[in-house]
């Protein structure tokens, strides 16, 4: 039975199995409030069993790709280039690493478009400009998690200690906020969510954990750790940033 078990055909189905179980909360939630709180049926049931489907489908596919080709080569690349020992190289194939998983996520595309489409209805920019602002935003998040993950790496390569530059760094989300444009704010603050997704998260994590474990007095545990929260906090102050280009400060 055992045997069985382990067959390699069955694989695919425990991969499936596993989908299945995460967006099983998100289905149940969606269930409860439709039958429950709303008391209507489902429109359009069919298509939409077919596209949960596509999405359990979909979702087992990307994230075992991931699993199976882009975690072990970033995780080898940071070992490798700290062995190497050049700071700089290990800096930029960060940089590079954060502005490439940020700059196609498909959260962020979604709020970029989002943004533009809503500050065109505003009449805060053109809508000749609409595609052009929304890019601008991607750029913007892409190039702030670059920049973090380059941070980040260098904290771990020093030895600098995580939460001086958490605390520090809401320290100034704080003091920008008052003086950006209330219209970029919401964006802020949303950038700096999207950029915790299924890319980019597993990337940075693996990164810096192959990074703390190749140093010589370094803990995985305490010095791989952190590359999240830069990537969640440079983003606010980024988009931030380009509102007050954008716009111009909050009087």
């Amino acid at each position: 039975m055992t045997d069985y078990l382990r067959s390699p055909y069955l694989i695919p189905f425990l991969w499936l199995k596993d989908s299945l179980r995460d967006l099983f909360p998100i289905l149940l939630v969606i269930t409860v409030f439709q039958l429950v709180i709303l008391q209507k049926p489902f429109p359009d049931l069919a298509n939409m069993i077919q596209g949960m489907l596509m999405v359990v489908i979909g979702l087992t596919l990307f994230v075992r790709g991931l699993e199976m080709g882009l975690f072990p080569i970033g995780e080898s690349l940071a070992v490798a280039l700290a062995r190497k020992g050049s700071l700089f190289w290990l800096l930029t194939f960060a940089f590079l690493l954060g502005f490439s998983t940020t700059v196609a996520e498909p959260a962020l595309i979604a709020i970029g478009n989002a943004a533009a489409e809503v500050a065109s209805q505003a009449k805060l920019i053109d809508p000749a400009l609409q595609e052009s602002y929304a890019r601008n935003l991607r750029y913007t998040v892409a190039l702030s998690v670059g920049v973090a993950l380059m941070i980040g790496v260098l904290r771990i390569v020093k030895g600098w200690p995580v939460h001086y530059f958490i605390i520090g760094g809401y320290i100034l989300v704080t003091i920008m906020t008052p003086f950006a444009p209330k219209e970029i704010i919401g964006i802020a603050y949303d950038s700096g969510g999207v950029t915790t997704s299924t890319v980019t998260v597993p990337l940075t994590t693996a990164l810096g954990v192959g990074l703390a474990s190749s140093i010589h007095g370094r803990n995985p545990m305490i010095d791989g750790f952190g590359l999240i929260a830069f990537a969640s906090l440079t983003p606010m102050m980024f988009v931030m940033g380009y509102g007050m280009v954008m716009f111009g400060t909050n009087p």
